[in-house]
């Protein structure tokens, strides 16, 4: 049975074993397709931009920054929504929902009707609909797997979610390559089709949500996610340790792409080869968390995979030319994929585990949203401080703040009594 430890941390079941059921089969199933899909069309919409539309630089960071942004705003209201109704049929909603927006810009481009604000539009819809799906799909992954049973479901989801960053950019290019610049949207789109019906085939009966509050949904209540996660002692910590790392290994991304293929002047295939051979690490990692867990404890795997992860990205502001610059990307980026594989299962295992079923979908959401709106933040903050210090210094200046995030983590102290939220629907 899940206890909780002297730190006050619940500690899982640690390591189920054997088959974790046919309805999370087909979740998985449903997962994989729509990943693949996604990472195939990665970075598609910025190349058609670019190749299609002559978009400037300023366009496509815009395209990139609204997309998250906007699309982020636009879920708030969906998560408190979310929660009361049946989980299953919201996330065959939301991938129909992106399986319509992202073939519309094929059909726009083969009849000659595409246009910089269509992508746009596509871009805040489809982020809208993946946070809304992402919330449903942790409340249906707790309904249909036991607790002892969670740290595996995760690890599984991890390991796919690397092994198609790994695949999918370089197939997604050349099929580019070969097709044109819009055949990968389509295929996402497809996948997102395929995916739908992979969560339609878990059969059973889903009980529909009983709500006790009351029944219209105010405006106070877009703001119970956040503020489940901001009273719980565990949960806060962990939230602004995620929100605030994954933000900052994003918002240097483009500034990674700047100084490798601009100022280092790396091949294009090279750059792709330094972020795509790390992914191994990934599934490394991901395979570690179940036996390290059963070892060291839950905690502990927790904290120190969350020091490890942090340790890496300095090394990128170090990054030379030539073959010795990629060899030192390439171990700075596995190092840091094998301990995020690490932490990611235990994480999100901890996560559904503080959170009661019925705060699930509200808390995923306001999670996500925090995420997305602190990463475009952090893009164009680092975006302008690169242009005022260097490229090269932005990026130390990004690995330097994350040696301090470890400030954030849990730590142990004396075990928490039930986190008083006031209902939803009370005045």
């Amino acid at each position: 049975m899940s206890g909780v430890t002297e730190s006050g941390v619940v500690e899982s079941d640690v390591v189920g074993g054997g088959s974790l059921g046919r309805g999370f089969r087909w979740l998985w199933a449903a997962y994989a397709v729509s990943t693949f899909g996604t990472r195939l069309a990665f970075d598609a919409f910025p190349l058609i931009a670019v190749v299609v539309l002559d978009a400037g630089p300023g366009q496509v960071a815009a395209l990139a920054a609204a997309g998250l942004a906007v699309g982020a705003v636009v879920a708030v209201p969906l998560g408190p929504w979310v929660e009361f109704r049946r989980k299953r049929p919201v996330m065959v909603a939301m991938d129909l929902v992106r399986c319509a927006v992202l073939l519309s810009v094929p059909l726009a481009y083969a009849f000659g009707w595409l246009g910089f604000a269509q992508l746009l539009v596509v871009s805040v819809v489809v982020a809208a609909a993946d946070i809304t799906f992402r919330a449903a799909s942790a409340a249906c992954l707790k309904a249909l797997v036991r607790s002892p049973d969670l740290l595996a479901a995760n690890g599984r989801f991890e390991a796919t979610t690397w092994t198609a960053t790994m695949l999918g950019p370089p197939v997604g290019g050349a099929a580019i390559g070969l097709f044109g610049p819009v055949v990968t949207v389509a295929v996402d789109a497809v996948s997102h089709l395929l995916s739908a019906l992979g969560i339609r085939a878990i059969g059973g009966a889903e009980p529909r949500p009983r709500r006790t509050q009351a029944a219209r949904l105010r405006a106070v209540d877009l703001l119970d996610g956040w503020r489940y996660v901001l009273a719980s002692p565990v949960l806060r910590p962990l939230f602004l340790n995620t929100v605030l790392v994954n933000a900052l290994i994003m918002a240097t991304a483009p500034l990674l792409a700047v100084l490798m293929l601009g100022e280092l002047g790396f091949a294009p295939w090279q750059y792709g080869l330094a972020f795509a051979v790390p992914c191994v690490g990934g599934l490394v990692g991901s395979r570690l968390a179940r036996p390290l867990v059963a070892r060291f404890g839950e905690h502990r795997v927790l904290v120190v995979s969350g020091v490890l992860r942090v340790c890496w990205p300095v090394g990128l502001a170090f990054v030379g030319p030539g073959a010795g610059g990629l060899v030192l990307v390439m171990v700075v980026e596995f190092g840091l994929i094998t301990s995020v594989g690490v932490y990611n299962p235990v994480f999100a295992t901890r996560r559904l585990e503080l959170t009661p079923a019925d705060r699930v979908a509200r808390t995923l959401s306001a999670w996500t949203i925090s995420g997305k709106l602190t990463t475009a933040a952090l893009t164009a903050v680092w975006g302008l401080l690169a242009g005022l210090t260097g490229t090269r210094t932005a990026v130390a200046l990004a690995g330097l703040l994350m040696l301090a995030t470890p400030l954030l983590l849990p730590r142990r102290g004396p075990a928490p009594g039930p986190v008083p939220v006031r209902p939803a629907g009370d005045g």
